[in-house]
């Protein structure tokens, strides 16, 4: 058996910052009624030319990066996300493409703002089983594309972004230790997102409002949820614990999904365990469903949060619902990689992009000059014969 270790790390979220002022001016909402109730003070919002894909392979590239790994060493990609660019070709398979990753089996899991650690668990087996030897795993969402800009319940929540992590099995104990995966499909209505397809761009300004694609909206009974979250994060965090053989005093950070303080406040309560024990960035990104908890892994190391031989816990939850929590044994220093070394790995993903367009044209190309058979051709070949 193999132990799947995290190697690499790496985030990314978009440049246009989305401030409670500025929704003032949109909604009938304020900064204070905002910060008090969520302790959201801005978030970012995805441009026109963004998608859930673009967003997904920036952070994987920065993991890759970090990990010192080339794309061709790959060998598996999940991404879980609930804003997917498409139903199918899947976001994993768009960011194999982009990475050139030419040896990696690819999809997207689905399980809310708790698939990150749905997805690092998966990964995780397929390396101790030997299945793999590298995989990537990636949050990623583009929130701001299915929100109702009318609901200030909903619409002050939440952001974009996404973040990644590289797992590399080794002899060695530690990275993932164990995990606790949880539903209950009975609760699927107080958190839910009707089947999307290609929703337009927000613009955040009033012509959105009334694009008619409001039932392709998230909806959320925020108390049920509320009441739901703080139970499930105790309760997950303990039987994971437990499963690793670990105690609440050996357990060095807790990083939880970032829906809001008030969450992450009262599930402390709960745990009997000081605030400063989780991590919390939800102040400047909102809920990035499941890009928060990689998001805020990537910003707890860059805070110098985690130290090799540190015991940290993933702990998610969210529609289904779903709640599910890992131990990690955090066993890497933060590696530095020089900018010339860094911009040179950045032009590799512009020949993966220039390779994958000739295989486009080759196929097109081949599909021309080979024809397509059709049903009749084929009938008239097997008249053909003798």
């Amino acid at each position: 058996m193999k132990y799947a270790h995290i190697i690499g790390w790496g985030k990314y979220v978009p440049s246009r910052v989305l401030t409670n002022h500025d929704l003032e001016r949109m909604i009938n909402t304020s900064d204070e009624w905002i910060a008090r109730r969520t302790g959201i003070r801005e978030r970012h919002i995805a441009d026109a030319r963004e998608t859930t894909a673009t967003l997904a392979f920036e952070a994987a590239a920065r993991a890759l990066v970090v990990a010192d790994l080339h794309p061709s060493q790959v060998e598996l990609i999940i991404v879980a996300t609930s804003t997917p660019e498409y139903i199918f070709p899947s976001t994993a398979c768009r960011v194999q493409d982009y990475l050139g990753a030419i040896k990696a089996g690819a999809f997207d899991l689905s399980a809310a703002c708790s698939g990150f650690v749905y997805a690092l668990d998966m990964a995780a087996q397929a390396i101790a089983t030997g299945s793999v030897r590298n995989a990537v795993v990636i949050g990623a969402e583009t929130m701001s594309r299915v929100l109702d800009w009318e609901d200030r319940g909903t619409c002050v929540l939440f952001g974009d972004g996404a973040g990644a992590v590289v797992l590399k099995g080794s002899d060695i104990e530690g990275g993932v230790l164990a995990s606790t995966l949880r539903s209950d499909g009975s609760g699927g209505d107080l958190l839910s997102l009707p089947a999307i397809y290609h929703n337009p761009v927000p613009t955040l300004e009033p012509e959105y409002f009334h694009n008619g694609h409001k039932h392709n909206t998230i909806t959320m009974d925020g108390r049920q949820v509320f009441r739901f979250a703080t139970q499930v994060i105790a309760d997950s965090v303990n039987e994971t614990m437990l499963k690793a053989g670990l105690r609440l005093e050996d357990v060095n950070l807790i990083i939880p999904h970032q829906a809001n303080t008030r969450i992450i406040e009262a599930a402390a309560k709960r745990l009997k365990v000081p605030e400063e024990r989780f991590y919390t960035n939800v102040q400047l990104l909102g809920n990035t469903s499941a890009a928060s908890i990689p998001i805020a892994l990537c910003d707890a190391v860059s805070d110098g949060r985690l130290h090799p031989d540190d015991n940290v816990i993933f702990v998610g939850f969210g529609g289904g619902l779903t709640w599910a929590a890992s131990a990690v044994k955090w066993n890497v220093t933060p590696p530095t990689v020089s900018r010339p070394r860094q911009e040179w790995r950045r032009a590799r993903y512009v020949y993966a992009r220039g390779r994958s367009k000739i295989k486009r044209y080759g196929r097109r190309l081949g599909a021309w000059l080979g024809g397509s058979p059709t049903p009749d051709a084929k009938m008239r070949d097997i008249k053909k014969k003798p």
